[in-house]
């Protein structure tokens, strides 16, 4: 990673744990897949009416002169629009350069940022970034040099965040102000007015929600899955021998990357239950392991447990066969005489089928708050009609949601490390052992019992936030 580059700079600013700060997710991604990135993020400017601050970093202009039309679309809808590239190939000469919210910044051969591939865009109702730098010449001989442009690689990440999006885009402006200091001080004060609606707490980046969030993932999705057809095998693909399917796990990879960062937007903007995702899938995974479920349907639980909160991102007008759930609380939410229900399908678990992979998580998800006696929703199953991880995953969520309102200020790692306090456990227990026969299947609050027994007695959970990167594993199929 070069020195002195943004990335590297991000990568130095998150190089020691500090509380309330994000975790980075590193990975290598084909020069096929950030296009497909850039695209689904962009067009999403394009469908939106959030006005953005748009900064982005083309290695040379040529790269840019490729982009240069569909950027002139972009132009008319953002707030202003930022290019840093190595000048050359009518990159200042081309109409969109010349538009007044369009800036052109040339960076100098040696910048280390002419290395990266940078798309930052940051509004009150919608953030996203993809800031990823060209693997070295070293790391190439490493990985075999490529002899076609689709066979690139880069190093990086890719978010939705608000507030790293915030972060890199203070440190963008920092590097245009090497060279042009006013445009600099114009960027800064606009990132300033977003950041200050942010945190206003009203904005649809503190509050996710199916209709936008779920828009925007299936783009992502549906870009990266037509993307595939894309890549020719060239000779060079074809000596490399796996390449091509490199190629396609590294899409699929970032299609449930996709998921992933959604669910822990959701989590963060939960102030009072903050890990929930993480603890919800150590205890589903647990209770699948008491009851001797095969591997492949452990991993499937600890996804929707991951993905849970899914369930519960608010729509603008209802879509469920039921009370809709308020996804801080999980209590029903008030129906308006505009939101009648038009969809048994949870709406927020409906946005994970667009990707063929997650429609067994998607079901689990849809219809975990069934109940047992039959008066649950979306479809009034009872007892094993309920899938039994939905029966699990329904079941793990009251238990987790009762504890943390009885602990809300337990740390990742010590709810679960043996140390959590036995009254609470036991609270939250009976709070659950409540609802046996009406709500729950009986032999999984048996089940749960013995873990909770277990936690009392000093049993320890591995609970860690997932390495949104590498989380491909999850996806491992049935047998």
């Amino acid at each position: 990673m070069l020195e002195g580059s943004i990335l590297s700079q991000l990568r130095d600013r998150h190089s020691q744990p500090v509380a309330g700060q994000s975790q980075l997710n590193f990975g290598v991604y084909y020069k096929n897949t950030l296009v497909a990135l850039c695209h689904a993020l962009e067009d999403s400017i394009l469908t939106s009416d959030c006005q953005p601050l748009m900064i982005t970093a083309f290695q040379q202009g040529k790269w840019y002169l490729q982009e240069a039309e569909r950027y002139g679309e972009i132009a008319e809808v953002a707030k202003n629009v930022v290019i840093m590239a190595t000048p050359g190939a009518g990159f200042a000469e081309h109409s969109t350069s010349q538009r007044d919210n369009v800036d052109l910044v040339d960076l100098q051969a040696d910048d280390p940022v002419a290395q990266e591939w940078h798309l930052i865009i940051v509004s009150p109702n919608y953030t996203g970034m993809v800031i990823c730098q060209e693997v070295s010449e070293a790391d190439y001989q490493i990985l075999g040099t490529p002899t076609q442009d689709v066979e690139r690689k880069f190093y990086g990440f890719w978010t939705f965040e608000s507030s790293l999006v915030c972060e890199t885009a203070e440190l963008a402006i920092a590097h245009i102000h090497r060279y042009k200091p006013d445009l600099a001080q114009q960027l800064a004060q606009q990132l300033e007015a977003i950041i200050t609606g942010i945190r206003t707490g009203q904005s649809l980046c503190t509050h996710p929600t199916s209709d936008q969030m779920g828009r925007i993932v299936h783009r992502v999705v549906q870009y990266l899955e037509s993307s595939q057809g894309t890549v020719s095998p060239t000779p060079s693909l074809i000596l490399a021998g796996v390449a091509t399917a490199q190629m396609s796990t590294n899409l699929v990879s970032n299609e449930l990357q996709a998921f992933l960062r959604l669910a822990q937007l959701m989590d963060q903007a939960d102030v009072t239950n903050p890990l929930a995702g993480a603890e919800v899938a150590a205890l589903a995974e647990a209770m699948g392991q008491l009851l001797d479920l095969p591997g492949w349907q452990l991993h499937r639980l600890r996804l929707a447990g991951l993905l849970h909160r899914f369930a519960f991102l608010p729509q603008s007008r209802f879509a469920l066969e039921g009370p809709p759930i308020n996804p801080i609380s999980y209590q029903p939410a008030t129906l308006t005489e505009t939101d009648a229900p038009s969809c048994q399908l949870n709406p927020g678990a409906q946005v994970l089928r667009v990707m063929p992979q997650m429609r067994a998580v998607a079901t689990i998800i849809a219809h975990q708050t069934e109940r047992w006696d039959g008066k649950g929703y979306p479809a009034n199953f009872a007892a094993d009609e309920i899938p039994l991880e939905s029966r699990i995953l329904g079941l793990v969520v009251e238990f987790q949601h009762q504890l943390s309102a009885l602990q809300p200020n337990v740390t990742l790692g010590d709810r679960f490390n043996g140390r959590l306090d036995p009254e609470a456990l036991e609270s939250a227990m009976e709070r659950c052992t409540a609802g046996v026969g009406t709500h729950w299947d009986p032999k999984l609050v048996e089940a749960l019992t013995l873990l909770v027994n277990g936690l009392k007695q000093g049993l320890s959970l591995t609970v860690t936030l997932p390495k949104i990167s590498s989380g491909l594993w999850l996806l491992e199929k049935e047998h």
